[in-house]
Formats: structure tokens, sequence, C-alpha cells
């Protein structure tokens, strides 16, 4: 027997709710209570049981296809960048070159510059001793670097590819990764200034310093601009590699995908060269390419032993197991409401309320974000909602890219105590709680509310308010 609509958004609403709780309330691994919810949902919309499990490997194998490479590229070249000493390389160029009075501008362009291929809470520990050397030397809390930096690094790692959220939303809708790319990177240029300027204002009050990190900035030598030590594979490179070389290798992805996008967009899908455009613009295809330059351009100018290097390679991808299994089971979750008949009956209940599915996507988004903390699971649990509105609603590839970027600007905002990556911030700023929630969450929200106001912006420039 066909179920209602209304018995059917009962159970979706249901569905997240259990999600919620589990996540929050019984700390069980996202990945884990995704799966395990999603079978409910299934069972509870009379899903046969015998096509069930047929419905999750369906949803794990279409996400996961789209979406396992690129992570894992983009994590191996971050991890590249990040063991060869680039991001300290980056640092001490934009400082010199920017003087000691324009401290945190240059740490925000480059917070803007490292987001692109290095996780968010990894740019941060990465970047804190610096932090802390400026903080020391001008004999300020650290947040006044760190703040305006960690701001436009997490714009950047819930908004643009390789980063795991907005890959995963674009797998589910099948949206272009060179158009996100690109509208992304522009939407994010403004919001490193606003970053800057609304931190700037939040700096002009004091902000207590918690002992253990005074500590820490205290005893921070002025020479440790330079040789940020870590341990591990590569730890005995000599210099830091040139700031121009790392500079190339973030750019060189980013300028690949986009040089492909602009070949399909403006060739005959009949010309021999849109094929060649498709390959060389291949997200993949980019990420490989980037990497294979990491491996000649970092290791093998280091004289890193194929030991060593591998060493890194393997060790950029446990971080993000648990990223890959919640991106999985988001796609499970997804291909659940669409089997069931619950995202069309989301799908016709939103067109009746008259919304367009861009501010939904963003407000569905934030609401998920604020819940349970981590932007992927906020990102890939909305598009799941969204998917049956999004494939039926006749959109065009750039409204998808828009609509998918609004989704992953709404898991920007509201980051408090269910977020790791506030722990991470006013942890290592030297935050305390309160503290962390007047700036960091506001500072985020800002943010988040911004790119969505440029997003919406994007969305009447392709056309969207038709729809």
């Amino acid at each position: 027997m066909e179920l209602g609509t209304p018995l059917l958004l009962t159970i979706a609403a249901a569905g997240i709710a259990l999600l919620l709780v589990l996540i929050i309330r019984f700390k069980i691994q996202a990945f884990v209570a995704l799966l395990a919810v999603s079978i409910l949902v299934a069972v509870a919309a009379q899903i046969p049981l015998k096509d069930i499990f047929t419905v999750v490997t369906t949803g794990v194998g279409s996400t996961m296809g789209k979406v396992a490479l690129l992570i894992a590229l983009g994590a191996i070249l971050g991890r590249m960048i990040e063991v060869s000493g680039g991001v300290q390389s980056l640092a001490t160029h934009f400082t010199e070159k920017l003087g000691a009075k324009r401290v945190a501008i240059a740490l925000t362009a480059v917070g803007f510059l490292v987001a692109i291929p290095v996780f968010f809470e990894v740019g941060v520990i990465v970047l804190v001793p610096i932090v802390y050397a400026f903080a020391k030397i001008a004999n300020v809390h650290p947040i006044k670097f760190g703040l305006p930096m960690a701001g436009i690094m997490l714009s950047i790692h819930v908004a643009v590819p390789p980063h795991p959220g907005i890959v995963a939303g674009a797998g589910v809708f099948g949206a272009d990764i060179g158009l996100i790319t690109l509208i992304s990177l522009i939407i994010c240029i403004p919001l490193g200034f606003l970053s800057y300027w609304v931190a700037s204002i939040m700096n002009r009050k004091d902000y207590e310093l918690l002992p253990g990190v005074k500590q820490q900035v205290d005893e921070f030598g002025s020479d440790s601009l330079v040789h940020v030590g870590h341990d591990g594979p590569g730890a005995r490179a000599i210099a830091p590699p040139r700031p121009g070389l790392i500079m190339f290798l973030i750019a060189a992805p980013i300028v690949q995908i986009l040089l492909g996008t602009v070949g399909t967009l403006t060739l005959a899908k009949d010309n021999y060269w849109y094929g060649v455009a498709a390959f060389i613009g291949n997200p993949f295809f980019a990420l490989l390419v980037a990497v294979a330059l990491s491996f000649f351009l970092l290791a093998v100018r280091r004289n890193w032993s194929l030991k060593e290097t591998g060493e890194i390679f393997e060790g950029a991808l446990p971080p993000i197991a648990s990223i890959l299994m919640v991106v999985a089971a988001g796609g499970v979750f997804g291909e659940v409401l669409r089997a069931s008949g619950i995202g069309a009956a989301l799908s016709h209940t939103l067109d009746s309320l008259g919304l367009p599915v861009i501010v939904l996507g963003f407000i569905i988004s934030l609401a998920l974000r604020a819940a349970q903390g981590s932007a992927t699971v906020a990102i890939v649990t909305t598009t799941g909602l969204l998917t049956s509105a999004v494939m039926e609603g006749g959109y065009t590839p750039a409204q998808i890219a828009v609509i998918v970027i609004a989704i992953g600007f709404g898991s920007l905002g509201l980051s408090h105590v269910t977020d790791a990556g506030f722990w991470t911030v006013i942890r290592y700023y030297g935050l305390t709680v309160s503290d962390g929630l007047k700036t960091w969450t506001v500072l985020t929200t800002i943010l988040g509310l911004a790119g969505f106001a440029l997003t919406y912006v994007a969305w009447i420039l392709v056309g969207g308010l038709g729809h």
C-alpha cells in the first residue's frame, strides 16, 4: 500500500530527530548513526525488506564513486604541502611582504590559500606557531591574528572543492565541480575581507588568555618563525619550499579544472576539443596531476626517500577515513529517501510552500549544523533530503552548482560547542568557551549569512528566480 505524504514526512522528521539524538546525546559516530537511521527509515517507509540492502549499496556506490578519489587526492596534496613546511613558508613570505603592522591581513591571505588544499583543523594547527610568534612580538592575544585567518579558512572548507562536504553535496546532486569551484572561490574573496573586518571589530575588546596558551606564547623564540618543526617523515627537510612553488601547487589543479570548465561550456559537444577539455578539467585528473607535481617538486627535490614519501601519502588517508564513511552513509540516507518516496513527498510539499530550493537548502543545512556540529554531515543530510526537489526541478548545471554552494554556506554558521572546529579554535588560541561563543560563533554565522547572500546574487545571475 502507498503511504500518504503526511506519514512519509513524519517518518523523515522522526528519522532526522533520531539521527540528532544518536549523535548529540549518545555520542554515536555519525557514520554508524546515519547508516542505522537510514535502515530504520527504509523499514518504516515500507521498502521491501529484500530490497533494503540493495538500496544501501546503490547509495554507497553512487556517492563514493563521485567523491572518494577526490577527497583522498585532495588530502594527499594538502599533507605534502603541510609536511614540507610549505604553509610556514607562505606565512613568512606574506608577513615579510606586508610588514609587521599588517600581520593580521597577511595571515588572512595565507589562510585563504592554505585552506584550499589543507583541511580546516589541520590548517589552524599548522599555522598556530606563526600566530603565537607574532602574538609574542606584538604582545597581543593570539586571537587578534588567528580569528580572521580561521574565519576565511572555514569559509573555504565548507564551500570550495576538494573539501569533503561540498564534494559530497556535488556528488549527491551530480553537480559540476568546476562550476562550484569557480563560483565559490569568487564568493570567498569578499568573505576574506569581511572576516578580517569583523574580526578587527571584535578584537577591539580584550579577551582573557588561558594560562596554558599564555605560557606557550611566552616560551616562543622569535626564530621559531622559520624553524617550525614537525615530526615524522620529511622532518629532515632543510629549508622550507619557496612560497611561489606552494602557490603554484595550490593554483595548478584549480586552473586546470577552470580551463576544462570554460572549454566544456564554450565548445560544441561533438567537437574533438570538447572531449579534451572535459578530460583536462576533470577534478580527479587535475588533483592527480597536482599530487604528481607535489611528488617531483617537493619530495624528489628535497631528497625524501620513496619510503618517507610513501609514509606521507599514507599518513594523509587515516584522518579522512571517517569522513569518507560519513559521506557514504549520507549517500545511503539520500538513496533511502529517494527509493521510499519520502524525497518526492518532501519535494511536493516544499513546492507548495513557495520557498526557493536554494533558501530551503541554506536553512536546513544551518539548522543541522547547529544541532550536530559537523559541516559535512549537515551538507550530506541536506542534499539527501533535497535530491528529489533538485532532480525534478528542471535546473541548469549552473543553478544546481549554486544550490550546492548555498547548502555549503549553511553549514558554515553557528559553529559552537557541538563542532570539533570550535574546540580547535578556542583550545589553540586560548579563549574561554564564553569568549569563543562571542567571537568564533558570531563570526562564522556572519560569514555564513554573507556567503549565502552572495550565493543568492549568483542564483539571480544564473537565472534561478524563474523557479
